[in-house]
């Protein structure tokens, strides 16, 4: 008896679950009372590349934070930055293969590829560094060139400021690479943000200490304590200065990324504000891309 009682209760339920499924009049028609339908336009989206180093690859870089937060879905943002790469190593590798493949991909309004360089090629390790003067512009140049036959748009951005200082000015080691950039923009009339410019402005505001906060991790307390002076340590070697590799599980993700505190490198705090920065100057420099990207 109990399992007839049950079974009918069982029946009833589905009976109820039909009957709401249908309209007042108990006609199944799902479709009744709506508009006529008709076809979607077609979508004619915008594509940005981002090209660069360290500082605009993911969890050490501002480029995937812009690509979340400020691109709207209008647009295919895609993060090619990577860790240690400079204008030689970045081709070397079949990096830059890569880049140019996604800027000949078809069916897009229009294609950016956004390139940054200069903290490898001005590194010592050898398959990195370029010669400032004539190298690194002719690689930049080079590049430019082939976006262009790519069929894709050049915007070229100054290198992302470290916030090393001394007596409490900024210490930016990187602006003569900066004008190298700039020189070449001028030259070949490619789009320009300024991103070293903005973001030495920002970092000297917050000052030695507060600017530590973008990092991404905390300093050690020498670090905390020489930076209240005005004067920043040098860097400690990445195998003392990075946080432990999170845990993992067999069936898990297994891949990691180098956690550590630098002068040079950013968290979440870091990548918002330098995206919001590049943000903001691509804007003025594209205005194309006005209405797909937020502030």
């Amino acid at each position: 008896m109990m399992r007839k009682a049950w079974m009918a209760a069982a029946a009833l339920a589905l009976l109820a679950a039909g009957a709401g499924a249908q309209d007042s009049n108990g006609d199944p028609d799902s479709s009744k009372g709506r508009t006529v339908r008709t076809d979607a336009e077609k979508l004619v989206p915008y594509k940005i590349v981002l090209v660069g180093d360290s500082t605009m690859a993911p969890m050490s870089g501002w480029a995937s934070l812009f690509c979340a937060h400020h691109v709207k879905s209008s647009v295919a943002c895609l993060n090619l930055g990577r860790g240690g790469r400079s204008t030689r190593s970045y081709r070397q590798e079949g990096s830059w293969d890569i880049a140019l493949a996604e800027a000949r991909v078809p069916e897009y309004r229009r294609t950016y590829v956004l390139l940054q360089f200069a903290h490898n090629d001005q590194s010592t390790v050898a398959e990195r560094w370029t010669e400032m003067d004539k190298e690194f512009p002719a690689n930049l140049r080079r590049m430019v060139e082939e976006v262009r036959q790519a069929g894709a748009i050049p915007v070229l951005l100054t290198p992302l400021t470290r916030r090393e200082f001394v007596k409490g000015k900024l210490n930016n080691t990187l602006e003569p690479w900066s004008a190298k950039v700039r020189e070449v923009a001028s030259a070949l009339k490619v789009p320009l943000v300024d991103l070293n410019a903005a973001s030495a402005a920002a970092v000297q505001q917050l000052g030695p200490e507060p600017s530590m906060a973008l990092a991404q991790t905390a300093p050690n307390d020498t670090e905390r304590n020489a930076a209240r002076t005005g004067t920043t340590l040098k860097p400690r070697p990445a195998a003392e200065a990075r946080l432990p590799d999170l845990p993992t599980t067999p069936d898990g993700p297994r891949g990691q990324f180098q956690r550590k505190f630098d002068y040079t490198h950013v968290g979440d705090a870091g990548a918002d504000l330098f995206a919001t920065l590049v943000a903001r100057d691509l804007a003025r420099a594209v205005p194309e891309l006005r209405s797909q990207i937020a502030p």
